[in-house]
C-alpha cells in the first residue's frame, strides 16, 4: 500500500536581513534561468556586474523593516501552514524552498526518509508564471530525480480560478471589506516582464498582441499569468458582489527598465487620490504567504506613497496565511488525491 506525503514549495527567503545573506539569497534567485532568461554569460555579467554591488544593502534594509525576532516573515508562516495542514491532513507534510532553506531536496529526503512513495506537489502560487510556480516545480523534480526517480508524484495544478480558493479569499478579505469603509479595492499582483508573456505563448502571436488577448479564449492561458490574474479577480468580485468602481488591478515588483505588466502598483497609488478614491485597500492574491512584497512594499511602503498623494487611509488586506479557510482549502485538494472517490473538490 503507498504511502502519502505532501511537499509545499515556495521560492524562499534570506537566512538573516544581513547583507551577506541578502547577497547570498540574491544571487541564488536572480542567477535563476526562469527568473532573468538571458543567456547565462549575459546572465553573469548583468547580476554580478551591475545587481549584486548595490542591490543586496538596499534589499537588506528592507528585511529588517519586517524581520522577527524568530526569523523571516514569509519562513515562519510558512512552517505554520505546514504546521496547520500535517494535522489536519494526517499525512506526512514538508516544505521546500526554491531559494535558502529549507531546501526543496532536503524537504523530499525528509518524506523519502518516512517512507513515501506517493507525493502530492503543492505549489503555493495560484497562478503559472516560469519565475515561480515553473521554477519550484522543475526543480523539485530535478531533486526527484536525483533521490528516486520512480517516485510517484502528483502536481497540484494552478487554481487561481478555483471555487474553493475563491472562497478562501473571500473570507480572509471579508472583516476587512464588509463594512464598505473603502473607495477603491485594490488587487496588487507581482508583476513579470511582457517578454515572459510573449514567450510562454504557444502561437506567439497572442498575447499582449491580440486585442482583449486575456479574454478571449486562447491556448495560451493555461500558462498565461496575466490571464489567470484577471480570471481570480472576475470571480472574486461577482462571488463577492463588488461593482465594477469598486476595485481596479495593478502589478508590484518590477526590476530593471523593460515593460513589464502593468499598470503599475506604485504609480496606481500615486493617482488614485487625484481620481478621487482617497480610502483604498490592498490585497495581493498572488501570494499565500505574506512576505517582503506584501509586509515592505505594499503594507510599507505603499502606504507611504498613497497617503503622500493625498490619500486618507489605506489598509493591507493580509494573505491568505494560515487562516483556517486556506488550510482548509489546501487539506481539501489533499483528501480529494487521497480519496479520489470521495473527493468534492469544486472547479470555476
Amino acid at each position: 500500500m503507498a504511502t502519502p506525503g505532501v511537499i509545499l514549495l515556495n521560492l524562499g527567503s534570506p537566512d538573516s536581513p544581513e547583507v551577506a545573506d541578502v547577497r547570498t539569497y540574491l544571487k541564488e534567485f536572480l542567477m535563476d534561468g526562469r527568473v532573468l532568461d538571458a543567456p547565462k554569460p549575459v546572465r553573469w555579467l548583468v547580476v554580478n556586474g551591475l545587481i549584486l554591488p548595490f542591490r543586496p544593502k538596499q534589499s537588506a534594509a528592507a528585511y529588517k523593516s519586517i524581520w522577527k525576532e524568530e526569523g523571516s516573515p514569509l519562513l515562519l508562516t510558512s512552517e505554520a501552514q505546514r504546521a496547520a495542514l500535517e494535522k489536519k491532513a494526517g499525512i506526512p507534510v514538508e516544505l521546500g524552498m526554491r531559494y535558502g532553506k529549507p531546501a526543496t531536496a532536503d524537504a523530499l529526503k525528509k518524506l523519502l526518509d518516512q517512507g513515501v512513495d506517493d507525493l502530492l506537489i503543492f505549489p503555493m502560487y495560484p497562478h503559472y508564471a516560469m519565475s515561480s510556480y515553473e521554477t519550484a516545480v522543475t526543480h523539485l523534480m530535478e531533486a526527484v530525480r536525483n533521490q528516486k526517480p520512480d517516485l510517484k508524484t502528483t502536481l497540484v495544478q494552478p487554481y487561481y480560478a478555483d471555487d474553493d480558493y475563491i472562497q478562501a479569499l473571500i473570507e480572509r478579505a471579508r472583516p476587512h471589506l464588509e463594512g464598505g469603509d473603502f473607495d477603491k479595492l485594490v488587487f496588487s499582483f507581482h508583476g513579470v516582464p511582457e517578454r515572459h508573456m510573449r514567450k510562454g505563448d504557444p502561437s506567439h502571436d497572442h498575447c499582449l498582441n491580440t486585442p482583449d488577448c486575456c479574454t478571449t479564449c486562447h491556448p495560451a492561458h493555461a500558462t498565461c499569468y496575466r490571464h489567470q490574474c484577471l480570471m481570480t479577480v472576475k470571480h472574486f468580485v461577482e462571488a463577492y458582489g463588488l461593482t465594477e468602481a469598486q476595485y481596479t488591478v495593478s502589478f508590484q515588483s518590477r526590476l530593471g527598465r523593460e515593460p513589464w505588466l502593468q499598470p503599475y502598483t506604485d504609480k496606481l497609488l500615486e493617482t488614485l487620490p487625484k481620481e478621487g478614491s482617497k480610502r483604498v485597500k490592498v490585497m495581493c492574491p498572488a501570494f499565500t504567504a505574506d512576505c517582503l512584497e506584501t509586509l515592505e512594499e505594499i503594507a510599507d511602503e505603499g502606504e507611504e506613497i498613497f497617503l503622500e498623494a493625498g490619500g486618507e487611509s489605506f489598509e493591507h488586506i493580509p494573505c491568505l496565511n494560515e487562516h483556517e479557510a486556506f488550510i482548509d482549502f489546501l487539506n481539501g485538494r489533499v483528501q480529494a488525491w487521497v480519496n479520489p472517490a470521495e473527493a468534492t473538490v469544486s472547479k470555476a
